[in-house]
């Protein structure tokens, strides 16, 4: 065999045919992108088409497109409190938040959202703030005139009512002129001689809490009594801002409850197994905890001091010590006797117990059923918990037009059958005139 013959084997024949069909493939790639031709441009023209024809387009349902010139403003569409969009797609803030951030482009510019008008200012416009609650009962309640109460505030503590003893403590005194402090700091807007069926509501558990006390001073109605809690840090400072909004205002006095010891009402509470003398030394404290208040509360929160108050040997001698300082004092027991040795009043229903929405509404209902019977009612709440001052609130602003009047305590409360409790008598008398059928 000749070398041409060699040269011109099979494996040569192979490896021609090899590059043919590459070189085949090659040309035929070419030829179909140059007769597909160059993509076409879209341009910002077309960019806004494409927004305008977008699904759900429409008035109240338009979505905002956005090129990847920058982030989309936000849509109109429905949005969740976890930040997606009706469809479940993050929205653009969130995604940002999240670290993934747009692409930019340097010749596409941002489509206005849909309804975009020149001077519209920005987008989207800020959410409205949430109304009072107060306002929003208002404008649901039938038409009526005012309510009674419009802030008034209550004088500051008057030094002729205070007794200095030592260590700068001072304790509350019936004046050289005979007044006393729940006619001095009583809640003065109210018309003593409304004759209408009087409620009044008496809000415990007050400067434990900053957030809650404030809304508490803040929505709730003048007329409405705070009682303050004794070992709140800033008890003064919600005292004040209480007279400034023209709200009488009660001390708690700590008492040994059903449940004591597993209830404990505190170190200075009045026990039934601490001696006459000490009891009244821990009154003592409670009672300079404070000023400008017009009586004083038995119990703590829940704690009504039940096993304290049912003994009169020991009930007796702390009204006696009320009367002769010129204080009120309300009884948080319900249906216990009314004080007989010093002003004051019994609680007639307790409104959070348990404080669900459902149960304090009936139990407002009950309270304004008994002043319709009665002449007047009194009810206590233990805390200011934002679901109690929303639905006090909003039962409260309906009242007027129901023919009810809301007083303050120092408008429900009874004369001591007590001779020996002198002093200045509430104004008005204290007791809605019907009242005196029970």
């Amino acid at each position: 065999m000749s070398a041409a013959r060699r040269r011109t084997g099979p494996g040569w024949r192979a490896l021609g045919v090899f590059w043919g069909v590459v070189a085949l493939l090659v040309l035929g790639v070419t030829g179909g992108l140059a007769w597909l031709g160059p993509p076409p441009v879209v341009g910002s023209a077309a960019v806004g088409e494409i927004a305008g024809a977008a699904p759900g387009a429409g008035a109240g349902g338009a979505r905002a497109f956005s090129p990847v010139g920058g982030p989309a403003p936000f849509a109109e569409a429905p949005q969740d409190a976890a930040g997606r969009d009706g469809a479940g797609a993050p929205l653009p803030a969130t995604r940002e938040a999240a670290g993934e951030r747009p692409r930019t482009a340097p010749d596409a510019g941002t489509v206005s959202p849909p309804g975009d008008r020149a001077g519209a200012g920005t987008w989207p416009p800020p959410a409205p703030e949430p109304p009072p609650l107060a306002s929003v009962a208002a404008v649901s309640a039938p038409a009526a005139r005012p309510m009674q109460g419009a802030p008034r505030p209550i004088p500051p503590p008057d030094p002729a009512l205070l007794e200095e003893r030592a260590g700068g403590t001072r304790l509350p005194r019936i004046g050289p002129d005979g007044r006393t402090s729940f006619r001095a700091y009583a809640h003065a807007a109210f018309d003593r001689a409304d004759t209408r069926p009087r409620v009044a509501v008496v809000v415990a558990g007050i400067g434990l809490s900053a957030s809650n006390t404030e809304e508490a001073i803040r929505r709730l109605p003048p007329a409405v009594t705070l009682a303050l809690n004794p070992y709140a840090q800033r008890l003064g400072q919600a005292a004040e801002r209480a007279r400034e909004r023209g709200m009488e205002t009660l001390i708690a006095v700590p008492m040994e409850s059903s449940g004591y010891p597993l209830t404990d009402p505190g170190d200075r509470a009045l026990l039934t197994g601490a001696s006459l003398a000490e009891n009244l030394h821990r009154l003592d404290w409670v009672l300079a905890r404070g000023a400008g208040y017009v009586g004083v509360l038995g119990g703590l929160g829940p704690l009504r001091g039940e096993r304290f108050a049912q003994l009169a040997e020991l009930l007796g001698p702390v009204q006696d010590v009320l009367c002769a300082r010129g204080l009120l004092y309300v009884d948080a027991r319900p249906g216990a006797p009314h004080p007989s040795r010093a002003w004051g009043r019994t609680v007639d229903v307790i409104l959070d117990e348990p404080a669900t929405r459902g149960e304090i509404e009936r139990r407002l209902g009950e309270l304004e059923r008994l002043a319709r019977e009665r002449g007047s009612a009194l009810g206590l709440a233990g805390d200011p918990a934002p679901v109690l001052v929303e639905r006090l609130a909003a039962w409260a602003a309906g009242l007027d037009a129901r023919g009810v009047a809301l007083a303050p305590v120092t408008a429900v409360i009874r004369r001591p059958a007590s001779a020996r409790c002198e002093g200045e008598a509430p104004p008005g008398g204290g007791v809605a005139p019907a009242a005196a059928r029970r």
